[in-house]
């Protein structure tokens, strides 16, 4: 597809998407009554409307770091553990390590009862074409239901992919092959997320939404505002975050000091799972926390006034992890 023809598909769909623009608000406003009622089910997760997707998904993910450098058979248990507790909603990366080789074998038998979602790093066309082929090999599948933009960062991430031959004139292309069902990206920076959301109208954001960075900087509420004014379902991630390591890694999945402690832990994921627009949350890798988190989740309910300024206590002394550190 040439740049021209590019940019005219492009302006042609952000014009559709944006005449539907009363269909998305209406899905929000449905998703977002799920974030704030969700309630426990029969022992399960409770499902979430994935914004104007439609999707009815789990309210906690399983990321693919869960799985990565697991026995296959290990890999297999996990992933029927998650499934049978409620997930239906995990999110892997070419970047996980073998997460892709472990958890395509693992969603066997599963594959058309989940929402399963890549991403790619690659900023080009031909690499993001490519990067999607091997990931469709590796998970043994033959579409996304979502597929996104990884770790946008800077304005310069953000006008690749966008520019002529960048990532998302492939990611568009294999849309309308029937390779992706819907369109999102990730992000650390707000900068880049805001850019992105006035670029595309995309399904989704997968975006930090930290009890720390955001009572303490701010961090995400921009780009949480921006989402519910365009429709984009948002997948949150680092809710479990507490700040930097101070001293040995305890948690090798981690390059940041989780909260391990159940009660901090399930304050932080509420708070999380009540921020509108979020949908999902996807917890550590590391497996102990994520069945703690999918735990938590069972029984989710909008904090108390009392615990909202417990968990401000908690944040107070912390340094955030958003915005990063140079």
């Amino acid at each position: 597809m040439c740049a021209v023809n590019f940019a005219t598909a492009l302006r042609n769909e952000v014009t559709e998407m944006r005449m539907k623009r009363r269909e998305f608000l209406k899905a929000v406003s449905i998703a977002l009554g799920g974030a704030s009622a969700v309630s426990a089910s029969n022992g399960r997760i409770p499902q979430r409307v994935l914004g104007k997707t439609g999707v009815e998904v789990s309210a906690i993910a399983m990321g693919g770091i869960v799985v990565m450098n697991m026995p296959q058979k290990d890999a297999d248990a996990m992933v029927r553990w998650a499934y049978d507790n409620g997930v239906t909603y995990f999110d892997v990366a070419p970047t996980y390590g073998d997460a892709e080789e472990r958890l395509g074998p693992a969603l066997k038998g599963l594959r058309d009862k989940v929402f399963l979602a890549c991403k790619t790093e690659k900023r080009d066309k031909q690499g993001a074409a490519e990067a999607l082929r091997q990931s469709l090999k590796r998970l043994q599948t033959d579409h996304f239901d979502l597929y996104q933009l990884h770790a946008l960062r800077t304005k310069d991430d953000v006008e690749q992919a966008f520019g002529p031959n960048g990532a998302m004139e492939a990611i568009l292309e294999a849309k309308e092959k029937g390779l992706i069902k819907f369109v999102g990206f990730s992000a650390h920076s707000e900068e880049a997320a805001l850019m992105a959301l006035e670029r595309y109208p995309f399904d989704t954001v997968m975006l930090p939404v930290n009890f720390a960075s955001l009572l303490k900087n701010g961090f995400g509420r921009k780009v949480l505002e921006k989402a519910r004014e365009t429709g984009a379902a948002v997948i949150a991630i680092k809710a479990m975050a507490k700040t930097y390591w101070s001293g040995e890694r305890k948690v090798q999945k981690c390059w940041y000091e989780p909260l391990m402690e159940r009660h901090q832990a399930q304050l932080a994921l509420r708070f999380t799972l009540s921020q509108e627009p979020v949908v999902v949350a996807v917890p550590p890798g590391d497996e102990g926390l994520f069945q703690m988190a999918v735990e938590i989740a069972k029984s989710y309910r909008p904090l108390e006034k009392e615990e909202r300024e417990e968990l401000e206590r908690l944040a107070s002394p912390l340094t955030p992890l958003f915005p990063l550190r140079d």
